[in-house]
């Protein structure tokens, strides 16, 4: 199944004595976090140069929650009591403002099309607690993407 709970598990390195040592807690810190790294890596490549399109940023928005329902059919989570109605309920408002946002000014479209981004990381954090619909790694992933994203947008417009 994608993204099983092995996703979530962490190896732990052990010293000589059999105790784990403060370097190997450390870098199984920086492996477990991963999607957390590579994450930062693409937002410094996306916004290191400016801003990309506020279309391009608007439509994203929407592929990033499209992708949930996707996620969701394919872990077979849909089914449960009540998912399917709130994928769908987030799908449509995550379109809404990136629609919004791309029918107003772009000077204050680009606030709005941050909130939708703010909006999508807190969608994210709520399913990476809930270990839900996406795998916890893309959970992730998208909640720093999401959040530094949106914080470019804001001080970057």
């Amino acid at each position: 199944m994608i993204g099983s709970a092995q996703d979530d598990e962490v190896t732990a390195t052990a010293g000589r004595d059999g105790s784990e040592t403060a370097t190997s807690g450390f870098v199984n810190t920086l492996k477990h976090r991963w999607p957390t790294w590579l994450a930062l890596a693409l937002v410094v490549a996306t916004f290191a140069d400016g801003l990309p399109r506020l279309e391009f940023l608007a439509w994203l928005l929407v592929v990033m929650a499209v992708c949930y329902p996707i996620f969701g059919a394919l872990r077979g989570e849909l089914r449960r009591s009540g998912v399917l109605v709130l994928q769908t309920a987030g799908l449509v408002g995550f379109g809404v403002l990136a629609m919004v946002a791309l029918a107003m000014d772009h000077s204050l479209g680009w606030y709005v099309l941050a909130a939708g981004w703010l909006s999508h990381a807190v969608w994210d954090f709520a399913h990476h607690r809930a270990k839900t619909v996406v795998p916890r790694a893309w959970a992730e992933w998208c909640f720093v993407v999401d959040l530094f994203g949106a914080a470019a947008m804001v001080f970057m417009s």
